[in-house]
């Protein structure tokens, strides 16, 4: 074939390569789907780099997602003058990113420990296989990674159809219903697109059509139901829960012992989630224990008017009005309880 014709062909593959993602990015944009991040362990092991930072810089965020929804990281840097670092991962236990900061020599600043009952006290191993990704990538990545992550993050920020999670190819397979073959366990949902935006400071928020969406919410209270039906064990008790109760204790001795502060935050939930919480996990025997036997500080949502009357959309999270607010009275609380920010905002709320 001469070369001419070679040629042609590859600048007519690359305008149809061109024209098709065009396509492709045009319709998700009028379906009024915008921006997100891919929030997997490049972009974590970023967010984590920035973390060992004095102490009057930056407040690091870990936990499971309520912490992911529920502080705006927007308003808590406008109202504070300090970053907020978001190192919670989704459906996972606190404790291998706890243990990790307690680890570092570096590490001398202020955390807001989100407890998740069902998450922060369990032992199985899918409450850590996320966590001990984000860590062991972390601190394998190669400088090819590195480089890797920042040119994604800028073409990332302009095309919505990057969006790993929801537009891969992977992700539109499994969202195409196939039956199981022998063997193979799958979970029979995914939660839906509108459920979980994720900005570049990794916070998760719910697009307006989410909370008004009857049928959505329904859809994800009912992945909360199923979750619920797997759980046949119950709450840890006995020489299990104290191990964790030990393994927390030793860790924040850590953080302490040189000069960083912890302070746990129980965010709300409510509906019959809230209630089936409460009955699992009485607290006393969980939440007043950790905060005992830590010597820690802590805010119950329950304990605070301003913030204990919230009415989660899928009875677990907030939405971002909601969010704000939140975050507002937890900013407003941690002053009040000693801690201190750059600016002095906080005091007037």
């Amino acid at each position: 074939m001469p070369q001419s014709s070679i040629a042609k062909a590859g600048i007519l593959a690359i305008i149809l390569v061109v024209i098709g993602f065009a396509a492709w990015e045009f319709y998700l944009r009028s379906k009024g789907i915008g921006i997100a991040y891919d929030d997997g362990p490049e972009l974590w092991a970023a967010k984590r780099e920035l973390a060992d930072v004095p102490m009057d810089q930056a407040t690091i965020l870990i936990g499971s997602s309520r912490n992911k929804f529920d502080i705006d990281i927007a308003t808590w840097e406008k109202l504070t003058g300090e970053k907020a670092i978001q190192l919670a991962v989704e459906g996972s236990s606190p404790l291998p990113m706890l243990d990790e900061l307690a680890a570092d020599p570096k590490f001398k600043g202020k955390v807001l420990l989100d407890v998740t009952e069902g998450l922060f006290f369990a032992l199985a191993p899918p409450a850590f296989s996320q966590p001990n990704k984000m860590l062991k990538y972390y601190k394998e990545r190669t400088p090819a990674q590195r480089a890797s992550f920042a040119v994604n993050t800028v073409v990332e920020s302009q095309l919505a159809f990057l969006d790993k999670e929801f537009f891969s190819l992977n992700a539109m397979i499994k969202e195409s219903w196939v039956k199981n073959r022998p063997g193979v366990f799958m979970l029979p949902c995914s939660f839906p697109l509108d459920f979980k935006r994720v900005n570049f400071d990794r916070q998760c928020i719910m697009t307006k059509k989410f909370e008004t969406d009857t049928s959505l919410r329904n859809y994800v209270k009912g992945i909360w139901y199923y979750y619920g039906t797997l759980d046949r064990m119950g709450p840890l008790k006995g020489p299990k829960l104290d191990s964790i109760f030990k393994t927390v204790q030793t860790a924040i001795a850590k953080i302490k012992g040189r000069g960083g502060k912890v302070v746990f935050v129980r965010s709300p939930s409510s509906g019959p989630y809230r209630a089936a919480e409460a009955a699992g996990y009485p607290r006393n025997a969980y939440w007043n224990r950790l905060l005992t036997s830590t010597g820690c500080q802590g805010i119950h949502f329950e304990d605070y008017p301003a913030i204990a009357n919230f009415d989660c959309p899928e009875f677990s999270h907030l939405k971002q009005s909601d969010a704000i607010i939140y975050t507002e009275n937890i900013v407003k609380i941690l002053h009040d309880k000693g801690w201190t920010f750059p600016k002095e905002n906080s005091k007037s709320l």
